[in-house]
This record gives C-alpha cells, structure tokens and sequence, in this order.
C-alpha cells in the first residue's frame, strides 16, 4: 500500500524557508559570482555579470584616484570547466564584454538581415564580417574604445581560466552592462567564480539607487516632524485619546522605522559597497507591515469603527484574514525584489509574486468604498453633521489619492514599457518615491481630520443608544427564532423611529444635550 502524501507546508513555513535562503545563500555584496552558471541564448552561452548606472568622473577630480574616480574592476575572476571538457586539444576562450545601453547594437550580427547571432557563423565569416567561433562586436560609434572586451583562455588540459584583474575608468555617463560569453559548446558546463566592483563619484550605490538615498533621508526627517507633531497632541490630551487615534499612533511610528532603515540600508552600501541583507530584510519588513497597517486602518475608519460603532462585530475575522494575507504576499514580494539585490535594474519580480499582491491591494480598494458609502449614508440618516463632516473630507482625500495613484500606475505601466533598456535610469527612482508620498500624504490628512483634541471624544462611539451600528454585521452571532410578519413590522419601527421618539419626548427639557450626543 502506497505511503499516504505529506500534506503540503503551511504559508507561514515557506516564507520562512525563502527568508533563510536568502539569509544563508545570498552573499549581498559587490557583484559576487560565486559558482553561476552560462545560459544558452541562440548560438553563444552567456552569463550577465551586472547593469549599472554610472557617472562620469567630475573633470576637475583626479582619474585616478580610486576614491573620486568611477570604475568597474575585474577582481579574481576565475572560469572553471568539467574534466569533461578538456578531451580537445583546441585552446578556447571566455570573452567579458562591457558596453554602454545605447551602444547595444555594436554586440552580435546578422548575414543578409536574417536571424541576429552574438557568435559568429559561417555566412557571416564568408562575407569577411568576422572570425567563424568569435563573439561578434564593433566599436561605438561614440567611442572606438568601447565596448570594452577582455578574454580568458583555456589550453588542452586546464581545468581553470583566469581573467587578469584590471580597472576601467568610466569617462561618460550611462548605463553599463556586463556579459561573458564563450562560443565553444564543448565549454557546456562552464562556471564562475570571482566579483566585479562597480563605483560610482560619490559611492558604490548603483545610479538608479543614488538618488533614493537622499529620498529617504528627506522622508525621515518628515515623519519626525509628523510624529512630534502628533505625539505632542497626544501626550496633551491623552485622556480623550480614541481606539482610532491608537491605530495612527502606530502607523507613524512604522513609517519612522522603515524610513530610518531604508535610509541606513542605502548609506552602509554607497559606504562599503557591500548591502547589508539583515538591515534590507528589516526595512523591507518594516515597510510590509506599515503597508498592512496602513489598509487597515483605512478599512477601519472607512467602516466608521470608534466613531459610528464599538466593534468590527463578526467583520473581524475577515478583516484580520485579509490584513494577514497581504502582510504574507507582500512580504515575499518585498523580499525577492530587495534583500541581496545590487544590480542596477528594474523591479521584474515574476507575475507569481506581483499577482497575489496586487488582487488583494483591489479587495482593499472595493471594500474600503463600500464601508465608506455606508458610513456616509449612516451618518446622514442620523444627522450626525460634525461627523458627516470629518468622513466628507476624508472622502475627496481619498478619492483624489486614488485617482493620483490610478494615473501614476498608468505612467509606471508606460515608463516600463518604453525603457526596456533602462536609458532613462537617471529618473527611475521618482516612480518608487512618488508612491512614499503618497502615502505618507494620506497619513498627514487623517492625522489632521482626527488629530487628538479636547473634543476626539466628541466624534468617538457613544453608548448611549442613538449610535447603534449595523445588525446585519452581527446576525450571525444571535440565535434565530421564528416571529411572525406582525412582530417583523414592530421591530423594524422600532429601530427606524427610537432615536425620534426619545428626542420628542425629551426635547423640552435637555435638547441641547441630545444634540451633543448624536454629534
């Protein structure tokens, strides 16, 4: 009788598995290859050994100084090849190529305008256009130094290449990129060892990343300014402090950890060149969970919770799975995309990553309108003005949020579309910053609509009666029992009419009073 299968590993265990892998099997540092393996693409075997952007050396620096200059240097690169191998008495070579975006159709070729190739052929090689076996390049027509080619040979027998170690100054700006490529399929199993070094004038961080660093200094600096602000209003009236204000309290100081983290992830890579994956993890966590928190508490207050009810009744499960499940798809996400990272290119995490992320961030959206339109309807049937007011502010500031965020998405969209190559990697950085802004500008309009006051508990649930919130959230909590379409007809009165008849029968006396309760 065959075993019966294991049942598959929980959610939370796999994502503990990929953190440990990238822990424990991810060297974050400069460009490392340690044992990477060449693809075959069309008729050459290649490996891409990093994409930059870097800056030329101000001309009043001096070029040579390895600390004001910019670089890519070749240290201990070693090819190894399987005993296999070496049966040919043929010497063959490893070729690393190193050339600016816009200089990309210098590499490969193609006899007659038919099908491109990276290796020469025999009809190119009868034409004269090159040596058959050879990897195809030409010079730019910027510059007759580039691309730049650099070449390791194996004779009979070795079993090891070496790539002599050198520097090459970066004299122009751009977008750099690195491949090795060999011709010889009899190299199949070919592997590398070793690391490129890439700086930049004022550091080692990648170009597109440079400018992030600055962002999220800025960002510090104003969710410090944003928490005084807040704190002082806090600790001032802490007495009158809401559950809601509670929750904002902790989205602030999420959004202060993630900024000071991100921001000291990026200067300990520009510094040492090497991107410490234990503050990246962090800071990637960090954000996931003030993401999380953040769509909460917008789902809260959109369903008027310490304000127009108590409690979230039998909604809270749901909200929770829904929190939690996000929390988990975005953390994978965050981490596949940052933690150990150091070439210079766009966020392609594959669509099994982003597709999960980007369903649940749609649930958010939908419900968080659809609580939002019931609570405004609540509000208005029960003339609750002062609250009607807040939650009418909060809506345009809202909807304006998500209609920036719907044409960002759409010049994202476009952006990616039209920048396969990454030449307008000088401008990158503004698509990740625009959505920090955003976000934190949302934070600033709810910390302001329910900044803590003298009066937070005027616009807070009170039991008194007149607030009661939705039944049907808490249905499935009361034991049916059967009731005749006389006793349905009273019951429904009397919920639509209690709060009129106790304001009618109490009217002359404490009016001013009721009105207070219900505002």
């Amino acid at each position: 009788m065959a075993p019966n299968p294991s049942p598959p590993p929980p959610p939370l265990l796999l994502l503990l598995c990929l953190i440990a892998i990238i822990f424990f099997g991810v060297d974050a540092s400069v460009h490392d290859y340690a044992g990477e393996r060449f693809a075959n693409q069309g008729n050459a075997y290649i490996l891409h050994g990093g994409s930059e952007g870097l800056y030329a050396s101000p001309l009043s620096r001096n070029p040579s100084d390895p600390a004001l200059s910019s670089f890519i240097r070749f240290e201990k690169i070693v090819f190894k090849r399987p005993k296999a191998a070496t049966d040919g008495a043929e010497s063959v070579s490893v070729r690393a190529i190193i050339f600016e975006v816009e200089d990309r159709e210098a590499i490969g070729g193609s006899a007659y305008g038919g099908q491109r190739a990276i290796c020469c052929t025999s009809d190119l090689a009868k034409i004269g256009a090159c040596t058959e076996g050879a990897v195809i390049y030409r010079p730019s027509n910027r510059s007759r130094d580039w691309p730049q080619a650099f070449s390791a040979s194996f004779t009979a027998g070795d079993l090891e290449a070496t790539l002599p170690s050198q520097t090459i100054q970066i004299t122009e700006t751009g977008m750099y990129n690195l491949y090795f490529i060999y011709c010889d399929p009899s190299l199949d199993g070919l592997a590398i060892e070793g690391k490129t070094i890439w700086k930049n004038p004022t550091g080692y961080l990648p170009g597109r990343m440079a400018p992030l660093m600055n962002f999220y200094g800025f960002m510090s600096l104003a969710f410090v300014v944003l928490g005084i602000c807040w704190f002082y209003q806090y600790a001032r009236f802490w007495r009158e402090v809401m559950p809601l204000q509670n929750c904002i309290t902790l989205v602030i100081t999420l959004g202060m950890f993630e900024m000071t983290l991100w921001y000291f992830d990026f200067v300990e890579f520009n510094k040492t060149g090497v991107r410490p994956a234990g503050t990246t993890f962090w800071a990637a966590t960090f954000a996931v969970v003030k993401r999380t928190v953040s769509r909460v508490l917008i789902l809260l207050v959109s369903m008027g919770f310490g304000v127009v009810r108590p409690t979230l009744g039998g909604l809270t499960s749901k909200v929770v799975l829904l929190g939690g499940t996000f929390f988990s798809a975005s953390e994978v996400l965050e981490v596949v995309e940052n933690v150990g990272i150091v070439s210079d290119q766009s966020g392609k995490a594959k669509l099994f990553f982003v597709l999960p992320v980007a369903v649940l961030d749609a649930s958010f959206i939908i419900w968080i309108f659809t609580s939002l339109a019931r609570t405004l309807n609540k509000l208005q049937a029960r003339r609750m003005t002062a609250k009607l007011e807040i939650y009418r502010k909060f809506t345009n500031a809202l909807i304006v949020a998500v209609i920036v965020s719907l044409g960002w998405i759409a010049y994202e969209i476009y952006f990616k579309s039209t920048d396969m190559y990454n030449e307008r990697w000088q401008s990158a950085w503004v698509v990740p910053a625009l959505w920090q802004f955003i976000s934190f500008s949302l934070l600033c309009v709810i910390c302001i609509l329910w900044a803590p006051s003298q009066n937070s508990m005027r616009f807070a649930y009170s039991d008194d009666g007149s607030e009661d919130f939705d039944h049907e959230d808490t249905g499935p909590l009361i034991r049916p029992v059967p009731f005749s379409y006389k006793d349905s007809f009273s019951y429904s009165i009397s919920q639509d009419a209690k709060l009129v008849l106790r304001t009618d029968a109490t009217l002359g006396s404490h009016g001013d009073n009721e009105e207070d309760k219900r505002e």
